[in-house]
């Protein structure tokens, strides 16, 4: 049995906390928070408690926190077991104050009220003693089939890389729906070709994917769409990654 507090109560804290729950290899002993009216979602469910109280023992302190605040919130921290964090961004160093240290990081965007099942997250972690990286494996494999080890640098990397496949493609599809609402058009006309190419970068290279007038060279559609957009911010966003998309996909000699 691994006991387990979390730190936080935000988004993730709320998945984690739910996952762990159902688990009888996992034992939540805590959940923390920096103040009592922020755990509201915990109440009645498991033990709380605020990060001025004496925390209980646990194997693993996973902090579900924000990125601004895992560095400070470790510096203040007396603890025996393992600390970690969920972060993609912060590197493992930034817990240099503690003995035990590591990271458990889930691959996934989070939203508020909406439980993830973590089944096919992938979790990636890091600690800076082998012994605790098999104990983050084995804590990783209670709710995912996928636990892999990596550094901070290759996590630095998967996160950036996260970025553009999560981040700037729902602002794509935030301009798509801008564009569609300024000609009284429904968003949901795209849906069916949103998850065309979501599964199809799923079972082949994206760069055998890529379809459409840049990659074609296509300048009169290129053109034409320039023509219809009245945002120049649009335009030039347009414009760039057209242009990158030629580049990328010319004959290489």
């Amino acid at each position: 049995m691994i006991t387990i507090t979390i730190l936080g109560s935000g988004n993730i804290a709320q998945n984690l906390f739910e996952e762990f729950s159902s688990k009888k290899e996992v034992s939540l002993v805590q959940v923390v928070g920096r103040k009592n009216s922020n755990l509201t979602y915990f109440e009645g469910k498991v033990n709380i408690a605020s990060y001025t109280d004496e925390l209980q023992p646990a194997d693993i302190y996973i902090m579900a926190i924000s990125d601004d605040a895992i560095s400070e919130v470790s510096s203040k921290l007396k603890l025996k077991g393992l600390l970690v964090h969920t972060s993609g961004a912060i590197a493992l160093s930034a817990l240099k104050n503690q003995k035990r240290t590591g990271v458990f990081y889930p691959l996934q965007t989070f939203t508020i009220d909406k439980h993830i099942d973590f089944s096919n997250i992938p979790i990636c972690i890091e600690a800076n003693s082998e012994k605790d990286v098999e104990l983050l494996k084995r804590l990783g494999e209670t709710l995912s089939k996928t636990v892999t080890a990596i550094d901070s640098s290759q996590r630095k990397a998967l996160h950036l890389s996260a970025v553009f496949v999560n981040n700037f493609t729902n602002y794509m599809y935030t301009i798509g729906h801008d564009i569609c609402a300024q000609n009284e058009l429904e968003f949901s006309l795209l849906h069916p070709l949103i998850m065309e190419t979501a599964e199809k970068v799923m079972a082949m290279n994206p760069f055998d994917a890529q379809t459409g007038p840049a990659k074609r060279g296509d300048q009169k559609t290129l053109h034409a769409h320039l023509n219809l957009m009245k945002d120049k911010n649009h335009r030039e966003i347009y414009t760039l990654l057209s242009n990158s998309i030629k580049e990328y996909h010319q004959p290489k000699h």
